[in-house]
């Protein structure tokens, strides 16, 4: 059984991987999906960047700038949504080794504005396997506090991983190499 904080899953700091080693066939479907983030469009307009420790886990650092905010100066909601989205998908995605998955709903709860600086968003898988995934996530800013969290609804789509961009070590589609 996962255990229910979030917290207890990542690693203390959040540069550092969980796990070391050789490269497991688990593993090379995580740094696939690591390619995959860093090739999406989207991703080229934010300073951001995906790591996956382990099975059902995700880490996403951002940078917020006040390109980023609203008119009243702190990040706007479509960035929290982005970060918590982001991580719940692909710790769901680490359990769907053939598909690419599609939110279907998102819950968000805002608990703190957020400024310039350092986001980790911490995904984590909660539970399905098979066709819809459960994934929940949290942000935490520079100073330790939980500014947002978030639960997704996640469902197998008929794309296959290996097609896309990105997804393959050589950055096209097509099978791993």
């Amino acid at each position: 059984m996962p255990p229910d904080p979030i917290e207890h899953v990542m690693p203390e700091r959040p540069d550092q991987p969980l796990a070391t080693g050789p490269d497991t066939g688990a593993q090379q479907h995580y740094r696939a999906l690591e390619r995959l983030y860093a090739s999406a469009p989207i991703n080229r307009k934010f300073a951001s960047s995906l790591h996956i420790p382990g099975e059902g886990l995700s880490q996403l650092r951002f940078t917020v700038t006040p390109e980023d905010y609203h008119a009243a100066g702190a990040a706007h909601g479509t960035i929290y949504f982005k970060m918590l989205d982001d991580a719940a998908f692909y710790a769901a995605n680490t359990l769907a080794t053939d598909r690419f998955l599609l939110t279907t709903s998102f819950n968000l709860h805002f608990t703190k504005p957020v400024r310039a600086g350092t986001v980790i968003a911490e995904g984590r898988w909660v539970t399905g396997k098979r066709r819809v995934f459960v994934a929940e996530a949290r942000l935490v800013d520079e100073e330790g506090d939980e500014i947002g969290r978030g639960t997704g609804t996640f469902m197998r789509s008929r794309m296959a991983l290996s097609s896309l961009p990105g997804y393959a070590a050589d950055g096209a589609a097509g099978a791993m190499g």
